[in-house]
């Protein structure tokens, strides 16, 4: 979790506008809704040149940090994730009352997420409204590629954060002024752990894995394959020319997971795209279903069932 990862504060920025950036030095928005991202980190190199294994995910913190106990690793876990979810509450109850489906796309750096999210943009277009919120510690080329695919983007640049936290997501969407009834992608920082634990507000959460990781990712990293209700695995026209065992990939998931589901395609082809895209559907549906906006987007949503 961030009490140990070493997340820290740094300096966060999000853009105002296009092209535009909100810049923070003290960690907060620049308006009355005010949220404090604790700083953790070890603060020295920590070495070890033995060879054995520490336990570490044992503890009661299920982390590890010198020079701090286990009770205050609790205590400030605790802490910190207890402001987020007051924040990722206030998320989703904006989101509902918009009749806005928001995904939270999760994955470890290179899975092809930014290519996976332009391609779906482009098989989306005329078919539903979308908006995108870009979670990088550096830089705006995934916003840029996004709106050359032709919907709003703004980008959330973390600093030395390493996963975006609800606070975030809340200033991006007043930023982009999502629409009633659309679709919102939280496109998170390349991280494989802290935003497992980091509720957004979303409807779901959606690990992407590319065939290029390994087969037992969802071993090495549990905490986010088990929030997550959907495992896309990327980039399988390599398959041919890998050591990649899809089945036992999709086992793994699914001891770590058993309600997780598994959808197979290539963003760089194509193929697999249309189940993908069918997913976003019966899930946006689902979100409008009995909501007051329903009889507004009734024509649309049967158009793309």
């Amino acid at each position: 979790m961030c009490s140990v990862c070493g997340c820290g504060e740094g300096e966060v920025r999000i853009e105002a506008k296009a092209g535009h950036r909100h810049r923070r030095e003290d960690g907060h928005h620049g308006n009355d809704h005010h949220h404090s991202h604790a700083v953790h980190g070890h603060g020295h190199d920590h070495h070890h040149h033995d060879h054995h294994l520490h336990g570490y995910g044992s503890d009661p913190a299920g982390a590890h940090a010198p020079g701090m106990d286990q009770a205050r690793l609790v205590q400030l876990e605790k802490d910190i994730l207890s402001k987020n979810n007051r924040y990722a509450a206030e998320n989703r109850e904006l989101f509902a009352a918009r009749g806005v489906l928001a995904l939270n796309l999760v994955s470890s750096p290179g899975s092809g997420k930014t290519t996976l999210l332009c391609r779906t943009i482009e098989a989306l277009k005329g078919k539903v409204t979308a908006a995108v919120i870009e979670g990088d510690q550096q830089t705006s080329n995934d916003a840029e590629r996004i709106r050359a695919a032709g919907v709003a983007a703004i980008q959330i640049n973390t600093g030395k954060g390493c996963h975006l936290d609800a606070h975030m997501v809340g200033h991006g969407v007043e930023h982009l002024d999502v629409a009633a009834g659309s679709l919102l992608f939280i496109e998170n920082v390349g991280n494989l752990v802290c935003p497992a634990g980091f509720d957004l507000g979303e409807a779901h959460k959606v690990v992407i894995l590319s065939v290029t990781e390994g087969e037992d990712k969802p071993l090495k990293y549990p905490d986010m394959f088990h929030a997550a209700d959907l495992m896309i695995l990327n980039k399988t026209d390599l398959v041919p020319h890998l050591d990649f065992g899809l089945e036992a990939c999709i086992a793994n998931a699914r001891k770590v997971n058993p309600k997780i589901k598994v959808l197979q395609l290539s963003a760089r082809t194509g193929e697999g795209m249309t189940d993908w895209t069918g997913w976003i559907f019966a899930a946006r549906a689902m979100a409008l279903a009995g909501h007051p906006l329903e009889a507004e987007f009734r024509t649309e949503l049967k158009g793309s069932a």
